[in-house]
């Protein structure tokens, strides 16, 4: 079978299908005496669930917390959701229907009224409702939920959750294949971090797939095997030496330079969000760190981060990069992450489009005043850049930057020891800025690209949204000719610009950047010493020489057939 390659990586196991969310429950009612000991049944359920949620959410550490930590406190915050519950107990009280049968009435309930709307984002939050309404029947009837793996085992799924994955990897499982999802989503994200082979698209693999069939697994191809044959594992363990010996000739490009054939210097800085991604970074050689992220500090708890705390992090993240520069993102919170602290609002009708990044930090002067507070005091320990998210316009630039003049002079004032000069820079995620870079680019110091949201923007298409997966494509034409655009302007006015998106860190894309005139990447660690290699294997002069070509292509295929054609002449 054929799916599309979410994350590298080659797994021989055996499969382990799991079939799309569906409760099987049969009508059963229950004697009145029996009522308040089916409510108490349920409410014990309901516990042990969070319970459960709360002791993943303690073993996430490092890149775990922010990708799986949210999606666990969004499910946490359903378990808490009056809608849910009340509907249930009356069910039980009025309808005296077993708790059981009862959780799957109101759970048809739900999906009926999420069936109607017309959003396509509200819609797909069934999703998480289901992964909610599982847990508890699992508990319900005192079993685990199929979120377990065993050991050798490859998961066949119509989807996998973020929140799932590190610990179906800390069980053993060797990869997934899903029916849906796409290859840049969450999950997707993560299973590549994570290193766990995943293949998503795959149509018919609930239906060809048995229970307990040996399969082979590529995640680089999509090519999925059942029943492979004596040639097909010949040809496994082939795959397998040959990434044993490209791992260990990765592990020799650490100290080397990010350069090309043709001698041209390319910045490979990394992104990081924990003190374990810090680490890693320097180990590698990162030459800075160009998007330190700030939410972790935001979410999953019920008080605001103190200035002071803040400080501490941000400090001890400069003094881990040993005098390498730390580009750190203000504050990127917005409806569509679970929060408690009560900063963000939770009613948006579209949480991707609504008070987020740079505007909630402009909404609450307060927050962004303790935060921008905190960056300059940690700019005394080694160069500090400060990267602002969701820029859309000048005005929004010149008004942080007042900001931050205001608080340097009064921290000063108070005897700290700041930077002359923290360089500020303007995230270009929203095409807006993109396209009005001309009005601003005097204004900023440095640009980043978040191309993640940038083709969400563009292309009107959710990244997340599995019937959207085809269209969600950095490979579409209007954003390479975007993106052209942005780092020929930059370049214009001496400016300098990084992409810190996701197809930063795919060496595959590493020719199309390179063509459009880009010299510094910002990527997961976890990718880095891949981008050197596909670096130090290209041709600078020639990729520039062809981007004319690139330039002119009309659809996808013809940038998918380009890059193609740039990856066999560097061969």
């Amino acid at each position: 079978m054929q799916g599309h390659g979410a994350s590298r990586g080659i797994a021989l196991g055996r499969a382990r299908l799991r079939l799309p969310h569906v409760l099987e429950v049969a009508e059963q009612r229950i004697p009145a005496h029996s009522v308040e000991q089916e409510l108490e049944r349920l409410h014990r359920a309901v516990d042990a669930a969070r319970d459960e949620m709360h002791a993943l959410r303690t073993r996430l550490q490092g890149a775990m917390v922010r990708e799986v930590g949210e999606f666990l406190d969004l499910h946490a915050l359903l378990l808490d959701d009056p809608e849910l519950l009340f509907g249930v107990d009356e069910l039980i009280r009025n309808g005296r229907y077993s708790a059981d049968y009862a959780l799957r009435l109101q759970r048809d309930r739900l999906a009926a009224v999420f069936d109607g709307m017309e959003d396509a984002y509200l819609k797909s939050r069934m999703d998480d409702l289901d992964h909610v309404i599982g847990r508890i029947h699992a508990f319900l009837q005192k079993r685990s939920l199929d979120v377990t793996g065993v050991a050798g085992e490859i998961l066949v799924c119509d989807n996998v959750a973020p929140s799932e994955l590190a610990q179906l990897q800390s069980q053993g499982v060797v990869g997934i294949v899903s029916v849906a999802g796409s290859t840049l989503s969450h999950s997707a994200i993560l299973a590549r971090s994570l290193h766990l082979p995943l293949v998503v698209g795959t149509a018919e693999a609930l239906h060809r797939i048995n229970d307990g069939d040996a399969l082979i697994v590529d995640g680089s191809s999509g090519q999925i095997i059942v029943e492979p044959s004596a040639a097909d594992l010949r040809g496994y363990h082939e795959r397998l030496r040959v990434l044993a010996r490209e791992q260990r000739e990765l592990g020799r490009l650490r100290g080397k330079p990010s350069r090309t054939r043709d001698g041209h210097d390319i910045t490979l800085l990394a992104n990081a969000e924990s003190a374990d991604d810090v680490a890693q970074a320097h180990a590698l050689g990162a030459g800075g760190l160009g998007l330190y992220r700030t939410e972790f500090l935001f979410l999953q708890r019920n008080e605001l981060p103190s200035e002071e705390e803040q400080f501490q992090v941000y400090r001890d993240t400069v003094l881990g990069m040993s005098g390498r520069p730390v580009t750190i993102r203000t504050l990127d919170l917005g409806a569509d992450k679970a929060d408690r602290t009560g900063l963000v609002l939770g009613d948006e009708d579209n949480p991707a489009l609504g008070l987020r990044g740079v505007r909630l930090s402009l909404a609450r002067p307060e927050v962004a005043d303790a935060q921008l507070r905190a960056i300059l005091r940690a700019s005394g320990y080694g160069p500090v850049r400060i990267l602002v998210p969701m820029i859309s316009c000048r005005e929004e630039i010149v008004l942080l930057r007042r900001q931050i003049k205001r608080l340097a002079t009064r921290l000063r004032a108070e005897g700290h020891a700041l930077a002359e000069d923290v360089p500020l820079g303007a995230m270009i995620e929203v095409p807006a800025a993109a396209i009005g870079l001309e009005a601003f680019i005097d204004d900023v110091d440095f640009l980043s690209i978040g191309t993640n949201d940038l083709v969400q923007y563009l292309l009107a298409a959710d990244r997340n949204h599995d019937a959207l997966a085809e269209l969600y494509s950095p490979l579409h034409p209007a954003v390479v000719r975007l993106l052209r655009h942005v780092i020929a302007t930059a370049h214009a006015h001496d400016t300098p610009v990084a992409v810190c998106g996701e197809i930063a860190g795919d060496p595959r894309f590493v020719p199309m950047l390179l063509a459009l005139g880009l010299t510094e990447l910002s990527l997961h660690p976890a990718t880095l010493l891949e981008v050197r290699r596909a670096i130090r294997g290209s041709h600078l002069g020639a990729l520039t020489t062809a981007s004319a070509r690139l330039l002119r292509a009309r659809d996808r295929k013809g940038i998918e057939k380009w890059l193609a054609s740039a990856a066999d002449a560097d061969a």
